[in-house]
C-alpha cells in the first residue's frame, strides 16, 4: 500500500465529527450534571442543612453516582455522547478513578488497584496542584508589591 492509498484508507475509516454538535453535546451534558448538582444543593438546604454541609452531600452523591454508573458501564455511554461535558465536572474525575480501579482489579488489590488507580487522574492532580501553587505564589508576590 503506497502513501496515497493509505491516506485514502484513513479518510474512509476515520469517523467524521461536527465541532458544533460536539460543543453543544458537551455543553448540554455538563449543564445537566451541574443542574443536578444545584438541585441537590437546593434540596438539602430546604431540608435544613447549612450551605457548606449541603455542598458536601451533593459532592458525595455526584461522586458516588459517577462511580456506580462507571461500574454499571453506563457512564462510558454517556461520555460517548456528552464528550468533555461529562469529563470536566467532578463526576468525570470520579469516572477516571473508578474505571482504572475496575480495569486493574484483576491484577490484585496492591499491584492492580493500589498502583494503578490514579493512572488517569494522577496527572490531573499533579498539574492541578502545581499550577494552583504557582498561581498562588504569583498572586502572593503581586500582593506584596501592590501595596
Amino acid at each position: 500500500m503506497d502513501e496515497k492509498e493509505y491516506e485514502s484508507y484513513v479518510k474512509k475509516v476515520t469517523p467524521t465529527t461536527s465541532l458544533a454538535k460536539n460543543m453543544f453535546m458537551a455543553f448540554l451534558a455538563g449543564g445537566i450534571i451541574c443542574l443536578i448538582g444545584q438541585v441537590l444543593i437546593n434540596l438539602f438546604i430546604k431540608m435544613g442543612l447549612e450551605k457548606e454541609t449541603a455542598i458536601n452531600y451533593e459532592t458525595l452523591i455526584l461522586v458516588f453516582s459517577a462511580i456506580l454508573l462507571t461500574g454499571l458501564n453506563v457512564y462510558q455511554k454517556l461520555a460517548k455522547h456528552g464528550g468533555a461535558g461529562t469529563l470536566v465536572p467532578i463526576t468525570g474525575f470520579a469516572n477516571s478513578v473508578g474505571s482504572c480501579a475496575i480495569e486493574f482489579k484483576k491484577e490484585g488489590q496492591v499491584f492492580g488497584i493500589g498502583c494503578k488507580i490514579f493512572t488517569i487522574a494522577g496527572p490531573v492532580i499533579l498539574y492541578g496542584l502545581f499550577s494552583s501553587s504557582l498561581l498562588g505564589f504569583i498572586y502572593w508576590i503581586y500582593t506584596l508589591f501592590s501595596h
